[in-house]
């Protein structure tokens, strides 16, 4: 499921009575760190939503770094490491050039390391508060999020490419690259949801606006309405410091928005386009616009998500600092 040099990894989980047990490294489970520092989750959560009131935009971020995170290497904050020597670390790969965050994570882990050295994970507290972020503005957790992962040690740009799924992707190559992943497409619908929140740089989908087949064309599967306005905001050529809201009606609120304008082919990226041509993601997408089946499926898909390659046990380690490894 992970693009390594040389091995690869097969990942069997299941759950069982709330527990989630991946390979034979140990548990994932809710309340890890009860006994250990019991005080950990709720250090988190309230250091992110002290983070959150003074920056509406957070949970995007945080989102998306944890997505990114999860989708190369599995869960382990290897996302969250610098580079060492001359080798560049995953969050110099292109396409995480633009995520941001880090500094709230790097609070967040000073603050635990006062309390309960080397106790609790890089990869749990970004996990937490990606959710806690998301989860502000309803005062309550969006989904689920059991913990005990341990942090990886390896951190590479050039592995980060070919396990992102690119905002160029066509329903086939999200499918496939999801299903590497022991994603469904179901998992794929829900987990696009979270371009409810968030803006994306104009370089992402600009060619869909003036060059789509090469021959300075816009893409005919875009609202022709929706195609100008985006022309006016991101003139060619892009710029590469602009930035448009992936969900053009409510780019601030969590919410089922991105499906309701996606079926009104506003999609901003290819791969949002893209869930139309499919006819079972279609059918998922009309069913998400219902709040209470997104909210659902989308706690469900971001438990598995959650779970993916994870370090349990001995494997891995506790960072003490979580942009170096110990």
């Amino acid at each position: 499921m992970s693009a390594r040099v040389g091995f690869f990894i097969l990942l069997v989980s299941f759950v069982l009575l709330g527990v989630t047990k991946v390979c034979d490294a140990g548990l994932l489970s809710k309340n890890f760190y009860q006994k250990s520092c019991s005080q950990a989750e709720k250090l988190v959560r309230d250091i992110t939503r002290n983070k959150t009131q003074t920056d509406s935009t957070l949970g995007a971020k945080l989102l998306r770094v944890h997505y990114h995170d999860c989708f190369v290497k599995g869960c382990d904050a290897s996302i969250l490491l610098d580079r060492v020597g001359t080798n560049q670390s995953e969050k110099e790969a292109r396409p995480n050039l633009s995520l941001s965050g880090f500094e709230v994570i790097d609070d967040i882990k000073s603050q635990i390391e006062k309390v309960c050295p080397g106790v609790v994970s890089c990869a749990d507290i970004l996990a937490l508060a990606a959710r806690d972020s998301v989860s502000f503005p309803f005062k309550e957790p969006v989904w689920d999020v059991l913990t005990g992962r341990r942090d990886g040690r390896i951190s590479l740009a050039s592995e980060a490419n070919g396990n992102l799924p690119s905002p160029f992707s066509d329903f086939n190559t999200l499918k496939q690259l999801f299903a590497r992943k022991n994603l469904t497409v179901n998992d794929l619908v829900a987990l696009s949801g979270a371009h409810t929140i968030g803006v994306a740089h104009c370089g992402a989908f600009s060619r869909r606006l003036f060059n789509f087949t090469g021959k300075g064309d816009t893409d005919p599967s875009i609202n022709a309405t929706y195609a100008e306005s985006l022309k006016k905001q991101c003139p060619n050529p892009a710029n590469p410091n602009t930035t448009v809201a992936m969900d053009p009606q409510s780019s601030l609120s969590f919410d089922t928005q991105y499906f309701t304008t996606l079926n009104q082919n506003k999609g901003l990226f290819q791969s949002d386009a893209a869930l139309l041509t499919d006819r079972v993601s279609a059918k998922i997408v009309k069913q998400l616009q219902v709040p209470k089946d997104f909210f659902s499926e989308f706690g469900k898909s971001m438990k598995k998500m959650g779970a993916m390659e994870v370090l349990t046990g001995n494997a891995g380690e506790i960072r003490k600092n979580c942009r170096i490894v110990n």
